[in-house]
């Protein structure tokens, strides 16, 4: 299990990775402990062996709350595009939605639960299904993408050709 925990380090893999996939080692030696598979003393061994370390923070360049409304605020609601991308700004600084996830989101995602919005029922990273809080701002946003657009059914954010129109997409 050691050299399995250097192996992934030399790999330069993340320590969350590393972690997880020691995890499913010793969850796979507990089951074989229990099924007789694996000496106790065996699996205690296992156990024995330490995660890797999170040292430090993540790096990167996290936007501050001015510099977040900024951003959402650069596109002119005027247009229909501007509309959809204020919405869809909202919608990825408001609810912290993958961009994968954005783009296959519809209208039956957004639901009420317990007097506050949602987006329920969205598959995520990993095949995830997940439920997502949606501020009241981002919810207000997105009525005037769907008001202006008409987007009754399907795909929430589709295309804006030139002239204004929306692209349908099934």
């Amino acid at each position: 299990m050691t050299r399995y925990r250097i192996h992934l380090e030399d790999r330069h893999l993340a320590p969350g990775t590393i972690n997880v996939r020691l995890a499913a080692v010793r969850r796979l030696a507990y089951e074989a402990t229990d099924s007789g598979l694996l000496s106790p003393d065996l699996a205690a061994g296992i156990r024995r062996v330490k995660g890797a370390k999170k040292l430090g923070f993540r790096l990167g360049n996290w936007l501050t709350a001015d510099e977040a409304r900024q951003l959402w605020q650069l596109p002119d609601p005027s247009t229909l595009k501007g509309k959809r991308d204020r919405a869809i700004l909202a919608v990825l600084l408001g609810c912290g939605l993958r961009r994968r996830e954005l783009t296959e989101l519809s209208l039956k995602h957004v639901q009420r639960r317990e007097d506050h919005w949602a987006i329920v029922d969205l598959v995520g990273k990993g095949g995830h299904v997940r439920t997502v809080p949606m501020p009241d701002w981002v919810k207000r946003t997105i009525d005037l993408w769907v008001l202006a657009s008409s987007v009754a059914e399907g795909r929430l954010f589709r295309r804006v050709c030139r002239t204004g129109s929306i692209w349908v997409t099934r």
